[in-house]
């Protein structure tokens, strides 16, 4: 009874500090979010997550409002449309399929791709069989891109049309051309994501947003409120969608259909905490167990045009205050980060567009606090 008793004023001692600090952090954030809305209210709205569970840290905030009309408080872990968040759902869910022996990364991408699209990539010129898996993954395939300015400008003009991934692999070889061997320079394209995803299709023989949430095991990570709009339903419970923006050319997510940017180079909805989460978890081997297969995750392709950020497999680094960080961004103005150093994931999602510069003076405060509060130098 003594080792007891004594273990529990140990563990309470212990807990106190701890508490402590997280609440202290907690604080500070919050404070340093309100203060920085209301110089920058043309965010509309701006939502954080912190996940840190080793340092008591699972922290989410809101300030702002969730639309630009009727002004509805944006509520804390309200979901929002990703876009290029994706990539990194993708990437992982290739990851996976190579950990259970179902893919190969170096893999001809022509042996795995339907006849109907092969056909399509074929008649304008792609050797297919020189093109790899690791190639699409880091936009190194050579394959230009159906997103250009008369892209954009359609969808300005027909808001309401329907897509179909079909249609948008139809227009890549309409509007482009092969840009050069793959491994040689490197495009920022959507359409190697719309390619992967229909390898994970033609792999798992399922819907590939289906076969992701299988392969990747949402409710076994905790992804709850994740889904893919229009072609899942939205998950009981989860909180309304919030509309984001692009005041440039006057657009409202709330009034395009998704399918503009839905089949693996954008289309998933999920909170900043359920993004926060999956990144985290990813670099923690809760997804991918395996070390060396993980690792590919960083497999970086030597071009001679390279990004301004080094790019890997489905993420690519950047540096805020010293520390090396991975993950992406995505279109509508969200952004996710994993600093290994700290072993920290940090989401932002800020509701307009053009203010998602905003993203780097709060993770670099975030950092900050974190680094303040746990003594990490």
């Amino acid at each position: 009874m003594k080792t007891t008793f004594f273990g529990f004023i140990i563990a309470l001692f212990l807990y106190v500090p701890q508490t402590s600090k997280s609440q202290n952090f907690d604080k500070k954030i919050n404070a340093f979010m309100d203060s920085l809305y209301v110089k920058n209210k043309r965010s509309i709205g701006m939502s954080i997550h912190i996940e840190a569970p080793k340092k008591g840290i699972s922290h989410s905030f809101a300030v702002g409002y969730s639309d630009k009309t009727q002004k509805r408080k944006l509520e804390t872990n309200q979901p929002g449309l990703i876009g290029s968040n994706i990539k990194t759902f993708v990437s992982a869910t290739i990851l996976k399929l190579i950990e259970n022996g179902k893919l190969e990364i170096e893999q001809p991408i022509n042996e795995l791709l339907s006849s109907k699209t092969q056909k399509i990539f074929k008649s304008d010129g792609y050797k297919l069989q020189k093109i790899k898996v690791f190639h699409l993954l880091s936009h190194t395939s050579g394959i230009g891109d159906y997103v250009d300015d008369g892209y954009i400008s359609f969808v300005n003009k027909n808001p309401a049309h329907r897509w179909t991934r079909q249609e948008q692999l139809l227009r890549t070889v309409e509007v482009s051309n092969p840009l050069d061997n793959p491994g040689i320079v490197f495009k920022y394209a959507d359409v190697n994501y719309l390619l992967l995803t229909e390898i994970i299709q033609e792999i798992t023989g399922k819907p590939f947003y289906k076969a992701m949430r299988d392969v990747l095991n949402y409710s076994k990570l905790g992804l709850n409120d994740l889904w893919m709009p229009t072609l899942e339903k939205k998950p009981t419970g989860v909180k309304g969608l919030v509309s984001q923006y692009w005041d440039t050319y006057q657009w409202d997510s709330s009034q395009i259909d998704i399918s503009w940017d839905l089949y693996g180079g954008g289309g998933i909805a999920c909170t900043p905490e359920n993004l926060s989460r999956f990144m985290y978890q990813l670099f923690n081997y809760k997804i991918i167990e395996d070390e060396k297969i993980l690792d590919l995750i960083y497999k970086k392709v030597e071009v001679e045009k390279p990004w301004i950020h080094p790019y890997y497999m489905g993420i690519y680094e950047e540096r805020y205050r010293d520390l090396k960080g991975y993950g992406h961004g995505g279109f509508w103005g969200t952004k996710v980060i994993y600093f290994p150093k700290i072993d920290a994931s940090i989401a932002v999602f800020i509701l307009e567009r053009d203010k998602k510069k905003l993203q780097q003076i709060i993770i670099n405060r975030i950092v900050d606090v974190i680094n303040a509060t746990t003594n990490i130098n």
